[in-house]
């Protein structure tokens, strides 16, 4: 028997079930690549068993065998052919008018419009459909949707209600471009493929049988959410963040206000996950043990109320996970029985992954157990390499070491532990939260060190507050005071901590194979044979060293650079991320809601921490008045803007905003260049007033392919442009839609004669998508014709046989070339 194979026997023995997770895991993941018959896996997985059972020497291997067969089988057994009467059978692909009935699996919830909370919210509600109406005739249906409604659809929809809802039902929509949400994807994994857009609240209706009462969770939310106000002068803030925080309400939870905790590694405070729960047990396990109850009952008080918490909170699948693992642990704890934190937390995820193999590619499933893994590794090790630090003198009595200076003792050991927890809680989420999020906060640990004391204690005196209720409302307006200050100072701590200079940095996507070596190095360092911690330390800072250096090489030499047309509801951006970032070029940054919703993830996606050089081709609001907020989420090097005059006043107010002491602002006319950038309009003095008509034409090389950018160049500015006499042939051809007039007149189309056209149009609003005349007389041309409303953002990369242009589904167009761009 050999030393790896002893290993993994020895590894097995003290923890049973992490190697039965890692066999079933590793059959889930063979089991989303590879297809086979069903009968053909149960009976592989039968002669295994069978196997191990005569021949005790590959009992081991057998049993591994047939748990990733299990494994392989349950993930197959998850796509299993639709019923007749499926959703996804009935509508299809096709946006259609239906209307549908079915009872509400949760209350619904309701989302600040633009993320901002003076601008109305939308309400959104999962329904479980038993029938529907597609045109004069209802039929049975089976399925789930997302519904949504233009405002609060009131109280007598809650969770449980029979309702009829009348909409648009169309799939939901996949990602607009590379690194922005996949909504489609995140409700398929729930059992999800449609959404139920109604126009009006009066197209949500209560239907038969009508039930009259909330069930017990939603009252208790209702209930609880009054409670943690009283005494408040106003709904403000740091009352709503209490909400977000004890109750799991997100309305109020979006862009700015979530942002400063994202960047500052503190937004965990504000999930329903593992810390929470343990929070809540831990405080109510401390009060039960402090009235003197028993282990047993102790324990067999909290975990159903950890579980009535979980269900008040509509049982997101993070609460739900921490709910099993922390049954798992109070329960061994409540029989005191030894306990394995690894063992615990291995079969918590098992009963998850048996219930819903599909929960494996879950962003917050692999955080949850990656963080949990990595705490339950790394803080033995840090205590061991800590703990002589604040022990007093072993030769001195206890009782002798004066009292202040034991007070200093405790303390520095309780910093110590909070450090160290949080320590080992970044390290064991860093490589996910670039992976997802595309963040890697410097300043999270210091940062937690105030904010969980602080968001612990606005905890507890939450829980002080429903405890005492309305009998004792004296005391419970006190505890909302002290929630209310406690929120203050996290909120204070977390926007501190991501204001210092080089806090955080926004990383582009990185390969699986990276994330997977991170943590198996930390297993390795943690879990393996190293034979003392000075080697462990070595080995695990030169490990980290090597993962920080891998990152600082994909982020300063790409693969290859593209050029991207991003639809932003009316306006639109191009962004050019060269080879080296230091060329990387935007020009247009939409309107106010389409910057926060559309282009600001879309460069933290791409890892956009300073734009050296921004363009604004019009000075309309459109495309140029989220300058502002542009300036203030991203380092900018120079601005370069068009010379016409701006007939803006909204614009001129935006203008206004800018850092102009911090930004060199570069006016642009014919003949000026910029690194493989030509300008070709407007001249010098240009004598038109609309803004269009002034719109910044940029000619430029990329490696050999031509490319000219029109912006939303009006017909007067297009007639001057041909009038000049300048050489505008292009292979590329990128436009916006004027306000006034049409794109690309047929002379000047003539002029270019590109082979490719994309038409930077949008879905919304109605009056900025390209309409028939116009596609009609485009399409009439040699050149192919792209629109990015049908699309979503189109990207031209470069390859090493040529060019390639595509939006996120598929493939648009290739250019071979002779003289591919240069590595």
């Amino acid at each position: 028997m050999g030393f790896a194979e002893t290993s993994v026997r020895e590894t097995a023995m003290k923890h049973p079930l992490a190697w039965v997770l890692a066999a079933y895991t590793a059959g889930v993941v063979i089991g989303h690549f590879f297809q086979m018959p069903w009968l053909w896996l149960f009976g592989m997985a039968l002669a295994a068993w069978t196997i191990s059972f005569f021949l005790p020497r590959t009992r081991f291997v057998g049993m591994a065998l047939t748990l990733a067969l299990a494994g392989w089988m349950n993930a197959q057994l998850h796509e299993l052919p639709l019923a007749a009467d499926d959703l996804r059978r009935i509508l299809g692909s096709d946006p259609a008018w239906v209307s549908i009935r079915g009872t509400l699996e949760y209350s619904p919830t309701l989302h600040e419009v633009n993320g901002k909370h003076d601008q109305g919210v939308m309400g959104m509600g999962m329904v479980r459909v038993n029938a529907i109406k597609l045109g004069d005739d209802w039929q049975v249906a089976s399925g789930t949707l997302l519904a949504t409604a233009p405002g609060d659809p009131g109280p007598l929809f809650f969770t449980g209600q029979s309702v009829e809802i009348n909409g648009v039902a169309a799939p939901p929509p996949g990602p607009l471009a590379d690194g922005l949400f996949d909504e489609r994807s995140y409700l398929a994994a729930r059992n999800i493929y449609f959404e139920l857009k109604a126009p009006t609240l009066q197209d949500w209706q209560t239907s038969l049988p009508l039930r009259h009462t909330p069930p017990l969770t939603d009252r208790f939310l209702n209930w609880a959410k009054g409670t943690l106000a009283m005494g408040l002068p106003v709904e403000d803030e740091p009352l709503r963040l209490l909400w977000a925080m004890a109750l799991g309400w997100r309305t109020g939870l979006h862009g700015a206000i979530s942002d400063p905790f994202l960047q500052a590694g503190t937004m965990h405070m504000f999930a329903i996950d593992g810390l929470r729960i343990a929070l809540l047990s831990g405080i109510l396990v401390a009060v039960l043990r402090a009235m003197q109850l028993s282990r047993g009952w102790s324990g067999l008080l909290v975990i159903p109320l950890i579980w009535f918490y979980t269900a008040a909170t509509h049982w997101e699948a993070p609460a739900v996970r921490a709910s099993i693992m922390m049954t798992i642990v109070l329960g061994g704890w409540a029989m005191k029985r030894p306990h394995d934190l690894l063992n615990s937390l291995a079969c918590a995820a098992l009963i998850i992954l048996v219930a819903d193999p599909r929960q494996l590619g879950e962003a917050s499933f692999q955080l949850s157990f990656f963080v949990m893994l990595s705490l339950a590794l790394m803080i033995p090790a840090f205590h061991q390499a800590t703990q002589s630090w604040f022990q007093p003198d072993p030769l001195l009595p206890l009782v002798l070491v004066p009292r202040p200076v034991r007070a200093g003792l405790w303390t520095a050991r309780w910093l110590n532990d909070l450090f160290i927890t949080s320590l080992a809680a970044w390290l064991g989420s860093l490589p996910l939260s670039i992976k997802y999020f595309h963040l890697a906060s410097l300043v999270s640990t210091p940062a937690n060190l105030l904010a969980v004391p602080c968001g612990t204690l606005a905890l507890m005196a939450n829980l002080a507050a429903l405890a005492t209720g309305s009998w004792a409302w004296p005391l419970t307006i006190l505890f909302n005071h002290a929630a209310w200050f406690f929120m203050v100072a996290m909120t204070w701590a977390s926007t501190t901590a991501a204001s210092l200079p080089g806090a955080f940095f926004y990383i582009c996507d990185i390969p699986w194979w990276l994330v997977l070596a991170y943590y198996a190095g930390i297993i390795w360092v943690f879990a393996g044979k190293i034979p003392s911690g000075r080697h462990r330390a070595r080995i695990g800072i030169f490990l980290f060293v090597l993962f920080l250096a891998s990152l600082w090489g994909m982020e300063h030499w790409r693969r290859e650079p593209r050029l991207t047309v991003l639809p932003l509801n009316g306006g639109h951006a191009v962004y050019l991320a060269a080879r080296h970032s230091r060329d990387d070029l935007l020009l247009d940054c939409g309107n106010g809601s389409a910057f926060e919703s559309i282009l600001k993830p879309f460069l933290r996606a791409q890892g956009v921490n300073f734009l050296p050089r921004v363009v604004l081709t019009t000075s309309d609001v459109r495309n140029a008045g989220a300058a502002a907020a542009l300036a203030s989420s991203f380092h900018l090097g120079e601005l370069c803007t068009g010379v016409g005059p701006d007939n803006s006043p909204r614009l001129r107010q935006v203008w206004s905003t800018l850092p102009a002491n911090k930004i060199h602002i570069t006016p642009l006319h014919a003949g000026d260049t910029f690194g493989v950038w030509t300008v070709l309009y407007p001249p010098a003095n240009p004598t038109f007033s609309r803004s269009d008509d002034n719109a910044l034409v940029l000619s430029g090389n990329l490696s050999g392919l031509k490319v000219l950018l029109l912006s939303d160049l009006g017909p007067q500015g297009q007639a001057q442009l041909l009038e000049q006499s300048i050489p505008v042939a292009a292979d590329v051809l990128v436009c916006g839609l004027p306000a006034e007039g049409e794109p690309i007149g047929n002379g000047l189309l003539a002029a270019i004669h590109p082979k490719a056209v994309v038409v930077a149009d949008s879905s919304y609003p109605a009056t900025r998508k390209a309409g028939h005349a116009l596609k009609s007389r485009l399409e009439s041309s040699s050149a192919k014709i792209f629109y990015t409303s049908q699309e979503g953002a189109i990207t031209l990369v470069a390859n090493p046989s040529g060019w390639q242009l595509a939006s996120v589904s598929r493939n648009l167009m290739d250019w071979p070339s002779q003289n591919p761009p240069s590595p």
